[in-house]
């Protein structure tokens, strides 16, 4: 070979043999923390879990390949969501997922860097988990559940549903502001409707029973399910109560529903984690948490279920049916 040939084939091999050796490396895998209020084995939870996941793969984001997903559950337990939330700051992700009011106090106490995508937290501004809905101002953003306002409405489908009720005892969450300004709104739209509500602060299994049990005494009396993870965690004990002592009961989400409650109004939470992936690609592709909004749902769903009614002696009126999104026979 001449050597003129040699050193331009040289050259060549030169250039070709880092871009070959690029080719072969594998991708640079980005790593997810979740962290939700409620379990993470819950049904729920995969279910959220695997609609987040579909919509990262539709975006481009395989787990195993470019992604890798650690998801951490407390199960109601707020010592053991601030556990995980440390934990998973300690795995040093590209950024984390928070799922619920308690989730993103936990995870903003142990980063104020690392950018946080939240869901289903009720009034974020109020919470001071952002500055603004339209420019959060932080490393935290995400999606709003609902604004407190909505909790009224619970009460106003009873009362239609159950024309007879006098009383709601509603379960929420007294250490959480989620929970005290949910109760406040019911309070407040309680006496125009001519009811009066009575909290059951949310504990273990056996403060829940007994409180149910305990405002079961009255006599025309319905109850509330307010957004939390504890009523979610305890959703099948809630709804059996609720049928045990023949109370017609309002919840925020339609698992409760499906498991056997009366009805439920809210917004798709399964696809608004859904949506939580869209933020996750664009923080991953170099946006910065603090300038995307957050965002509220544009839909609120109704649910009903006519076994449950019938158990309960109540009839559904075609107006309410006819509003209903879903109605299960």
């Amino acid at each position: 070979m001449r050597r003129r040939d040699f050193i331009k084939a040289a050259a060549y091999s030169a250039v070709g043999w880092p871009l070959t050796a690029r080719a072969q490396q594998p991708e640079h895998v980005r790593r997810v923390g979740v962290l939700t209020g409620i379990g993470g084995n819950d049904t729920e939870t995969k279910l959220r879990i695997s609609a987040f996941l579909e919509e990262l793969q539709r975006l481009g984001w395989i787990e195993g390949r470019n992604v890798q997903i650690e998801v951490r559950g407390g199960a109601g337990s707020t010592a053991a969501v601030r556990k995980y939330a440390a934990e998973l700051v300690a795995l040093k992700p590209d950024i984390l997922i928070g799922t619920g009011s308690v989730t993103v106090p936990a995870l903003m106490d142990a980063t104020r860097t690392i950018p946080i995508v939240f869901t289903i937290v009720i009034d974020p501004v109020g919470a001071g988990f952002v500055e603004d809905l339209s420019r959060p101002g932080s490393n935290v953003t995400g999606f709003m559940m609902f604004e407190y306002s909505l909790s009224g409405k619970w009460l106003e489908l009873l009362k239609e549903i159950s024309p007879g009720l006098k009383r709601v005892a509603v379960l929420r969450d007294s250490n959480s502001t989620a929970g005290i300004g949910q109760f406040a709104v019911i309070q407040a739209a309680a006496a125009p409707l001519g009811l009066t509500a009575r909290a059951i602060n949310l504990g273990d299994a056996g403060e829940i029973e007994r409180g149910i049990e305990a405002s079961s005494r009255f006599e025309n009396v319905g109850l509330i399910a307010t957004a939390a993870p504890q009523t979610v965690v305890h959703r099948k004990l809630i709804v059996e109560l609720a049928a045990r002592h023949k109370m017609p009961a309002a919840y925020v989400e339609r698992l409760f529903v499906t498991d056997g409650g009366l009805m439920s109004y809210g917004p798709n939470l399964v696809q608004q984690t859904r949506q939580a992936a869209t933020y996750v690609d664009r923080i991953l592709k170099g946006e910065k948490a603090a300038e995307l909004p957050v965002q509220a749902p544009t839909k609120y769903e109704l649910v009903i279920n006519l076994k449950t009614a019938k158990a309960l002696g109540l009839t559904v009126p075609p107006t309410l049916l006819a509003r209903a999104d879903e109605v299960i026979e």
